[in-house]
């Protein structure tokens, strides 16, 4: 039976194809770009690449797929061991800073579409400016305490670097889960038919709504 067998049920045999040969790269392995990463191997997604620098930390493991085994190592590269394990797809691991300086050579050979998860400014405008100079479809995903969004380049705007507190600040794995799960339907709709929709996430209230620039 095959590993994408209820997926291939709902998607078509042809979608899956589609899917497995769409080539993407998630910037960032936290909770965002982790569970994302994972959602879209075990969806059928074979060409993926995931760039980070950091190592897992004691913290990191109520809202990311990792063990406490894992503490110590490089997300990514612990990220793709652990998918290959599951679903035997080779992940292209990148345990590098993403900059300014190294954007174009990490992504700028990425025709399907650049994911950005990154957990600060600075990361996210490399990868933003990186996308819209080399005409790369870019997606940021992020989230503050109760609120997430799925959006597009064009109409992204990087926060401030004030919100750049990366260490301590509020995080709800159920945003999280929420989240993911939206964004991984807007990667499909792009993947299967070039469709672009962006969305803001409220936990409060658990509404999703159509982000409206």
């Amino acid at each position: 039976m095959s590993i994408y067998f209820h997926e291939q049920l709902y998607r078509t045999p042809s979608v899956m194809a589609k899917l497995q040969g769409f080539p993407v790269t998630i910037c960032g392995a936290g909770a965002l770009g982790a569970n994302l990463t994972e959602s879209l191997a075990r969806s059928g997604l074979q060409r993926l690449m995931v760039i980070d620098r950091d190592r897992i930390e004691e913290r990191n493991l109520s809202t990311q797929p990792y063990y406490r085994s894992d503490i110590g190592a490089f997300k990514a590269k612990i990220l793709a061991n652990s998918l290959y394990r599951a679903v035997g797809i080779k992940i292209d691991a990148q345990a590098k800073e993403l900059t300014a300086e190294n954007a174009s050579k990490l992504i700028g050979n990425q025709t399907g579409l650049v994911i950005d998860t990154f957990d600060n400014s600075g990361s996210r405008k490399a990868v933003a400016d990186c996308c819209a100079t080399e005409e790369i479809p870019c997606l940021h995903v992020g989230l503050a305490t109760d609120y997430a969004e799925i959006i597009w380049n064009e109409v992204y705007r990087i926060p401030s670097p004030v919100q750049d507190d990366i260490c301590d600040y509020p995080l709800a794995r159920n945003l999280v889960t929420l989240t993911v799960a939206v964004a991984c339907e807007v990667i499909m709709g792009f993947a299967i038919a070039q469709v672009r929709s962006s969305y803001t996430v409220t936990l409060g209230d658990f509404a999703i709504k159509p982000f409206k620039a």
